[in-house]
């Protein structure tokens, strides 16, 4: 006999049927008067992370909410990630409750507000947000710039309706956002450029959305823990350098340069691995030494910088 009861499963699934924990992103947008108005969403997840030429977020929403409309209209938006306070939560509710136009909504606004980094017109973004990402809606995908023609349709629109990119049901849409820039506060810039400590961790609540039509239900930000790699999980170093020595017939590494990558996960050992050489072949080196390992990996680092 099953220890588990057989749940029902109905629309919004994610809350009303489970226990879902979900990120918090206020997500700014430009109204049809040039300003900037902000909606809370937490269905806003990586889409494309790699082997692409541009990475991306999905974004699920309502089709009728300004978000949605400011979106079809202007391609244009930043995600917002604020930090766990009872106050900014508070305000992040607020923002994210149905039903109010955008002007009403932004009358009562507690946030500063700045220009963001990426060029063109923009919404602003959240000056007390520990990280944006400024976007760009990618309407290329399913002819979804089509959709355009649907603007203002909020009781609901009728079919045809995308797969994944743009109008997807009567009353959803979906949105692939292209990441133009990712902009991050300094104190967690030099985190993720020169090594994240526990003390670094922004503290990011977690919600899992209206459980009830009282309460609208979040997690706050404790501590992050680190766990290390257990015991044996990395690559043995001979492994390392013969799946190292075999990528190319003229270029070799050193067993002190594949020391440096026995706790790359296997699965990723060959990409990186394949990086090496990339950096090797333009920089005329036919041995990869640990220096040379070394020099990578700061040039890495200076990509993270943007320079």
């Amino acid at each position: 006999m099953s220890s588990f009861k057989d749940l029902r499963i109905v629309d919004n699934f994610y809350q009303t049927s489970a226990f879902f924990p979900m990120p918090t992103v206020s997500i700014s947008t430009l109204a049809e008067d040039g300003s900037t108005t902000i909606g809370s969403y937490s269905l806003c997840f990586p889409y494309y992370i790699a082997g692409k030429a541009r990475y991306a977020m999905l974004l699920e929403c309502r089709n009728s909410s300004n978000t949605a409309q400011n979106i079809l209209r202007t391609g244009k938006c930043a995600l917002n990630f604020l930090e766990d306070d009872p106050r900014t939560f508070k305000e992040i509710v607020r923002l994210g409750f149905p039903g109010e136009g955008a002007k009403e909504k932004m009358k009562d606004n507690h946030w500063r507000l700045e220009k963001g980094l990426a060029e063109g017109e923009r919404p602003l973004v959240v000056s007390d947000a520990f990280q944006v990402f400024e976007c760009t809606w990618d309407d290329r995908l399913e002819n979804a710039y089509e959709d355009r023609a649907r603007i203002g349709q909020l009781e609901g629109v009728e079919p045809p309706y995308r797969d994944f990119n743009g109008i997807t049901s009567k009353f959803g849409c979906h949105f692939i956002l292209n990441i133009d820039k990712i902009l991050m506060k300094e104190k967690y810039y030099d985190a993720i450029v020169n090594g994240v400590r526990s003390r670094d961790f922004p503290k990011v609540p977690v919600d899992y959305g209206y459980r009830d039509s009282t309460n609208f239900w979040y997690t706050r930000f404790s501590k992050a823990r680190p766990e290390p790699i257990p015991a044996g999980k990395e690559a043995d170093l001979q492994s390392v350098v013969y799946a190292a020595n075999r990528l190319d017939s003229e270029i070799k590494f050193t067993e002190e340069a594949c020391a440096q990558l026995v706790r790359v996960p296997r699965v990723f050992l060959k990409l990186v691995l394949n990086g090496c050489l990339d950096w090797a072949r333009q920089n005329g080196v036919t041995l990869i030494t640990a220096e040379h390992m070394k020099i990578i990996n700061d040039k890495r680092n200076k990509e993270k910088r943007g320079k």
